[in-house]
């Protein structure tokens, strides 16, 4: 289980905030700002998405798609909506991007400019929101370039391509039986509830660590045939279980939202892969770099967890476009070093579990 040091008392996410800040004298409160406007923006999602059948988020799905090629439900305009409205006016950023935009936002001439940059999933997971699945938002804050503050120049798609290292925050809120906000400022991960008496984030997870060892991973199966040989050799290394070469049982979870996954790990351990395979060779991986991996992965390392992409550290990569996918690897840190030995190393044929083996239940 992972450990969580009690606090003596509850503080609200604006007292953490500034808490933290303390840390840093000569700091503005642009920052404190800034995550506290896209609290609101998640709270405000967080009723739209309460409302289920009751309000328009399961609507019948328009034709419309996003950048991604997938067709947007009423509930990713809205929640993009909302991240672009709660934030764009108060003169902290330079600068938004989204999974459901196809170029970056310009912060309108009407408002002023700050010296963040804004990076967001506004709606993940939002295909499980029929089915009342915890579903999320997930967000990542960049400084902007020197020269675009002080010249107040136009931004371009290359002033958002900084490696996940260069992240000042990150973090998610999570939709499911509670409303939580998971944050990071580069000084450890804290989880808040929402408290719907206050209406404010309290602070109840202070200290979030990741375990290092684990007995859970998650994976989508159905994708074994397209997986390259370490992620094989590592599922079923994980599913011959105590009799196998691992010497103990794991479980295997698959959520389908990956806030999801991500909080099941922050909470008590385990690994999520999500790798690069050859499903459609086209397509490095199936998740976004900019919106979805480099935030989780911020936290994760954050919590004493890693993320990777398999074969390298996930916040060393350095970005080639702004919707950018790649394969993605995270949680208890042996786990994920395991995975990326096991890429490092010659390949080699391993025996296959019968899942997955070509002859078994369904014989010719």
């Amino acid at each position: 289980m992972s450990h969580i040091t009690a606090a003596p008392h509850r503080w609200t996410l604006t007292r953490y905030l500034i808490e933290q800040r303390r840390r840093f004298p000569q700091a503005s409160g642009d920052l404190n700002a800034l995550i506290l406007d896209v609290s609101l923006a998640c709270k405000a999602i967080a009723r739209i998405v309460a409302q289920g059948q009751l309000g328009d988020a399961l609507a019948p799905v328009s034709t419309a798609v996003n950048v991604q090629g997938e067709q947007q439900k009423p509930l990713d305009v809205m929640s993009n909506e909302l991240f672009i409205r709660m934030n764009e006016w108060s003169g902290n950023l330079a600068g938004m991007a989204s999974e459901e935009m196809d170029e970056p936002r310009q912060i309108p001439e009407a408002f002023p400019r700050g010296k963040y940059l804004l990076v967001f999933d506004p709606l993940d997971g939002s295909s499980n929101i029929d089915v009342n699945v915890s579903v999320g938002s997930i967000f990542s804050i960049l400084r902007a370039p020197a020269d675009s503050v002080d010249t107040g120049r136009a931004l371009t798609e290359a002033d958002f391509l900084q490696p996940g290292a260069a992240q000042v925050a990150a973090g998610y809120a999570l939709y499911g039986p509670t409303t939580m906000f998971v944050l990071s400022v580069g000084n450890g991960v804290a989880g808040f509830t929402l408290d719907p008496n206050l209406g404010e984030f309290v602070l109840t997870h202070p200290d979030i660590q990741v375990p290092e060892d684990t007995h859970e991973f998650a994976i989508n199966t159905s994708n074994s045939r397209f997986w390259e040989p370490p992620v094989k050799r590592y599922v079923d290394e994980c599913l011959a279980g105590s009799t196998g070469t691992r010497g103990k049982d794991f479980n295997m979870r698959w959520i389908a939202s990956m806030v999801a996954e991500a909080h099941r790990i922050l909470m008590r351990g385990g690994v999520f892969l999500y790798p690069r395979d050859t499903k459609d060779p086209a397509k490095p991986g199936r998740l976004r770099l900019l919106y979805e991996a480099n935030p989780i992965g911020f936290l994760m390392e954050q919590a004493g967890g890693r993320a990777s992409t398999g074969r390298q550290p996930m916040l060393g990569v350095k970005p080639s476009s702004l919707h950018q996918r790649i394969g993605l690897v995270f949680g208890s840190r042996h786990e994920v070093e395991r995975i990326e030995r096991y890429h490092h190393e010659p390949a080699t044929r391993e025996p296959e579990a019968p899942l997955f083996a070509a002859r078994s239940l369904f014989r010719d």
